[in-house]
Parts: structure tokens; C-alpha cells; sequence
């Protein structure tokens, strides 16, 4: 894709993201905005973008890292893994793929919230999304970051924790490496029915 096509996507993906001031927060979206319906738009293929994620969760464009949290938010919201493993930003008149080297993204933190019978644990990602720990998302080994996790997100798309998320999680597991959220028990040691 040439230059003027990441400058047609940001203004497509800009377009697709009108909002009023009086927007919720919306808990389950990976940028914490309204979820696009990425499930109703399917415009044609239009190529690849220079556009990577990195091990760290790290969005960059033709090797310069994009900074403007704001647009890597816009990104995320517009993010989708397919069928055939490729992840795509999708617009509803564009679809453009886009390099991911593990996961595109991370949680960074790991919440507690509430008390007793009806605590949960909020997952924070990068992108400004909070996802409640529960059996959907789950907790899932990934063997490529030594042992970390990773949950599973709409779209296809996964994230996975960074170090002191992971450590986070550590410290408040019980003695027998497990965290609860809900009424839910999950192990960080990979031996219950909420992890691979």
C-alpha cells in the first residue's frame, strides 16, 4: 500500500468512530469505546499495510513506533483476526492486513474488584479496554513468554500479560497458585478447565 492509504485508513477509521460526549466507557471492548460491528462490515481485501505489533504490544508504521495513544486505541477497536490466522484492520469500506508478532495485546493489569463472593478481577489492556476475568476469557499458557498468559478477546484477538500484570497475578493467587474472580477459580500453574 503506498503512504496515502495509512492516511486514508486513519480518516476511514475516524469516520467510523463518530461519537458525542455523552459515549459511555464500555467494559468487554478492547479500547473501552463501543465496540465497532466489525461482524457486519466486510469490504474487499485491499492489501497489506506497513503496520506491526510487537512481542510488547507496541504498534508501529513502517518502522516508526505510533505513539498517539489515541490512534493506537482507534487501531485496536478496528482490529480483527480471520479464519486464515492473518490479523486485519477493517473499516467498512477498507480491509488492510497488518503484521503481529504474538499477540496484539497485552493486559497490564490485574484489578481486584468488589469484595468477597462478588469479587473480580478487571483486566486492564494497553489499548484502555477492561475485561472481567471469567471463563471466557480464561487463562491461557502461552509457552513463548515463559509461562505467561494470555485471554482470549471478540474478534479472534488475544492478550497477553506483561510481566508485572503476570506478577500482579502472582501475588494475590492463593497458596495453591490459584486467583478467583466471580465465583470462579483459576490456576496460574495451567492444570484448571479455564486454561490450554
Amino acid at each position: 500500500m503506498q503512504d496515502d492509504a495509512y492516511a486514508r485508513l486513519i480518516q476511514n477509521a475516524s469516520d467510523a468512530s463518530k461519537t458525542t460526549d455523552d459515549t459511555p466507557a464500555f467494559s468487554g471492548s478492547v479500547n473501552g469505546r463501543q465496540p465497532y460491528p466489525l461482524e457486519k462490515w466486510n469490504p474487499s481485501h485491499c492489501g497489506y499495510v506497513d503496520i506491526a505489533i510487537d512481542r510488547d504490544g507496541r504498534w508501529f508504521h513502517e518502522g516508526s513506533e505510533i505513539k498517539r495513544a489515541e490512534l493506537v486505541s482507534l487501531f485496536a477497536g478496528l482490529l480483527r483476526r480471520e479464519e486464515d490466522g492473518c490479523y486485519y484492520l477493517v473499516t467498512p469500506v477498507e480491509k488492510v492486513e497488518v503484521s503481529v508478532a504474538l499477540h496484539p495485546l497485552m493486559v497490564v493489569d490485574a484489578t481486584p474488584m468488589g469484595s468477597g463472593a462478588e469479587q473480580v478481577l478487571a483486566l486492564v489492556l494497553n489499548t484502555g479496554g477492561i475485561f472481567q476475568l471469567d471463563l471466557t476469557v480464561g487463562l491461557h499458557a502461552e509457552p513463548r513468554a515463559a509461562g505467561a498468559a494470555y485471554i482470549k478477546l471478540p474478534n479472534g484477538l488475544t492478550a497477553l500479560f506483561t510481566r508485572a500484570a503476570w506478577y500482579r497475578l502472582v501475588e494475590i493467587a492463593d497458596d495453591e497458585g490459584c486467583v478467583v474472580s466471580g465465583k470462579e477459580r483459576f490456576s496460574l500453574l495451567g492444570d484448571d478447565p479455564g486454561r490450554d
